[in-house]
């Protein structure tokens, strides 16, 4: 299958998407993934990209989706992928349908996770971390430390970032509605949007969205 997986930020894309791609075995595709990747290879496109990133400046769609079509040429992608990420916006998304259509392909659904937006701030404004190991992560509501501002694991301090305050996560917010948000309504053109909702565990969550996709492709049988 070939997905692209949207939703707002504090969605748990990442997160569903591992566990999605697992289950589909197709590779889970993501933007910070691809600049990483190309930036360290020292690729062409990872240099163009790290010269827009150095001035401060946004990377360039033409770059980003330079990146993805290389990526998924790559012989794992044969059978499927799952893009996390990518596109960020419409122009994106009709440059991935161009590339699509030039290589004989076609997306099979476009998986959009809904969460509401007062869910959204409480779970990213709630995040803390620990200084000594940012992978220690705990959060104030649903899975907070013994001790205030302590790290079970370590002992260290417990702080949270300053793009996790609630401030910067409804301007991130702003930023999804104003830019990628436009993309479900171009896809739910295309009969391809599947929404279903984020909210439950993470193996909750997985599993509505593997039954979704499930319907989806029969449906489309």
């Amino acid at each position: 299958m070939r997905i692209v997986l949207v939703g707002p930020p504090g969605a748990g894309k990442g997160t569903q998407a591992a566990f999605l791609a697992k289950n589909l075995s197709i590779p889970h595709i993501s933007t910070g993934d691809l600049f990483r990747a190309n930036i360290s290879q020292g690729t062409e496109l990872g240099r163009k990209a790290k010269a827009f990133m150095d001035a401060g400046d946004l990377v360039p769609d033409a770059i980003t989706v330079g990146m993805a079509k290389d990526r998924m040429s790559q012989p794992d992608a044969a059978n499927g992928f799952l893009l996390d990420g990518f596109p960020r916006n419409v122009s994106q998304a009709e440059a991935l349908d161009e590339m699509l259509t030039t290589e004989g392909m076609k997306l099979d659904a476009v998986l959009d996770l809904e969460v509401p937006e007062d869910e959204v701030v409480k779970r990213i404004a709630g995040r803390r971390l620990c200084r000594n190991e940012d992978k220690h992560v705990f959060h104030v509501t649903y899975s907070p430390p013994k001790t205030e501002g302590v790290c079970d694991v370590c002992g260290g301090e417990l702080y949270q970032r300053d793009d996790d305050s609630e401030e910067t996560v409804r301007r991130r917010l702003e930023v999804y509605h104003t830019q990628t948000e436009p993309i479900i309504d171009y896809y739910k053109a295309q009969g391809l949007v599947v929404t279903i909702s984020a909210l439950g565990k993470v193996t909750d969550v997985t599993e509505r969205a593997m039954e979704a996709l499930r319907s989806d492709r029969a449906a489309q049988a």
